[in-house]
């Protein structure tokens, strides 16, 4: 398991916030759909409103 580093902006109202997250996940497409996941049931987002920006491996 590798550690990836996820940088993006989300929507939680009406303006946008940057984020960086650190996810432990197998490849590249799994730790979009964490990041996608936490941040969509922690801030009760859709992934629309979840913009990933760059996924480098730490």
């Amino acid at each position: 398991m590798a550690n990836f580093e996820i940088t993006g902006k989300f929507k939680p109202g009406f303006f946008w916030e940057k984020f960086t997250k650190t996810i432990e996940s197998e490849n590249e497409k799994s730790a979009r759909e964490k990041v996608y996941s936490v941040m969509g049931s922690k801030h009760g987002l859709k992934r629309r409103c979840i913009v990933i920006d760059t996924v480098s491996e730490v």
